[in-house]
């Protein structure tokens, strides 16, 4: 018998790869000889960076960086072990958890520590990255970010703007001549999950400047601010950014960075799953175990066990799932590839017992089914 086992963290409680472990340690109670890959995985969002760096044998660095509101903290990035892909994630150098609710300040946050991150990976020689964009306190459209990897913002007087969202209502001229050279010579794949565009009633001021500290005065404002940096980045860098979708996400950041970086933005999911070559591993797989930590109607809007599942569905394989917890409408998932689903709790517990046993605990649930496995193949 031959298993992929492809969860992703459970949050919280235990890595993705460390839950692979322990799925694999259930299985070979049951079916010792079986042949066990594993391949943890991720959605594009918290976990991804950790994910990446373990399964692929890399390092997790860390760099001086400004958060969204100008204080230098340190901020981790990914280096891959092909040593030449980068992974980061916006929230670790922009983000909302950065700064307390008294800190908000989407009129003025800025991307900035985002392309010193950038910058950092540039100088240790990593051309390809892969960005997470969500969780961002930041309304600037990647203005910041541009600024720092030396973009030429400029007003009506030829002086360089402030930073922040607030400040694109007075850009009137982009140039882009100054900025690092080396990005002509990478590559940006940016996990994006929202369909999002720029301005508008749906666009990112709109949708997400509220849960940033945005009144609806300032969302207004930021709305315009952002429409006119649609205006200029069309006439200075004749790229289009303002109807695509998913431009909106991350406070335009989306737009920012297929403007400035020529990114192109793609599901957080495949980009994940592309990167670990899970339909590479797919051949000769009889069965595929992935999971995660919370299991429910939610799963199914493109999280990282349905990209399993789907995946493995192409090829016939089923899949089946673990979960910290079964919520609402988890019976869902079954619509979406996943065969079977079950919690790895096995009776009223803590949420930080069930952490701390996590390991355990999912080597046991994965013990459970494989023996109702066995069960099967013995009545065939």
């Amino acid at each position: 018998m031959n298993i992929l086992v492809a969860p992703q963290e459970f949050k919280g409680s235990i890595s993705a790869l460390a839950a692979a472990e322990a799925a694999k340690t259930g299985i070979l109670r049951v079916f010792p000889q079986a042949k066990v890959v594993l391949c943890p995985v991720a959605d594009g969002g918290d976990g991804t960076l950790e994910t990446l760096v373990e399964v692929s044998g890399g390092e997790v660095r860390t760099c001086s960086v400004q958060n969204p509101i100008g204080e230098t903290i340190e901020a981790e990035w990914g280096a891959m072990g092909d040593g030449v892909t980068a992974v980061i994630e916006m929230a670790r150098t922009s983000g909302l958890a950065l700064l307390s609710l008294e800190e908000r300040d989407p009129l003025n946050a800025s991307t900035y520590g985002l392309g010193q991150a950038i910058s950092e990976a540039l100088d240790e020689g990593f051309r390809k990255f892969i960005v997470g964009i969500g969780g961002s306190a930041t309304n600037d459209a990647g203005a910041g970010m541009a600024q720092a990897l030396g973009a030429n913002l400029m007003d009506g007087r030829g002086n360089a703007i402030n930073f922040g969202g607030a400040a694109l209502s007075n850009l009137q001229t982009v140039d882009i001549s100054n900025m690092d050279s080396r990005i002509k010579d990478s590559k940006f794949l940016v996990a994006c999950d929202v369909s999002n565009p720029l301005t508008g009633t749906e666009g990112a001021s709109a949708i997400y400047g509220p849960q940033k500290g945005a009144t609806p005065e300032m969302v207004r404002s930021l709305d315009d601010a952002l429409s006119n940096f649609a205006t200029v980045v069309k006439k200075d860098l004749k790229k289009d950014i303002s109807e695509i979708s998913g431009a909106g996400a991350a406070g335009g950041l989306g737009a920012g960075m297929m403007a400035f970086m020529g990114a192109e933005l793609k599901a957080g999911v495949d980009i994940v799953l592309d990167t670990v070559n899970l339909r590479d591993k797919l051949s000769s797989v009889d069965l595929v175990i992935t999971g995660e930590g919370g299991m429910d109607f939610q799963t199914v809007y493109n999280k990282a066990p349905i990209g399993v599942a789907r995946i493995a569905s192409e090829h016939n394989i089923p899949t089946i799932a673990i979960a910290g917890l079964l919520g609402s409408n988890f019976k869902i998932v079954h619509e979406h590839g996943i065969r079977a689903v079950t919690s790895i709790v096995n009776g009223p517990i803590t949420l930080e017992e069930a952490s701390e046993r996590a390991f355990e605990l999912i080597s046991d649930s994965v013990e459970e089914c494989f023996r109702f496995i066995s069960v099967g193949m013995d009545l065939v």
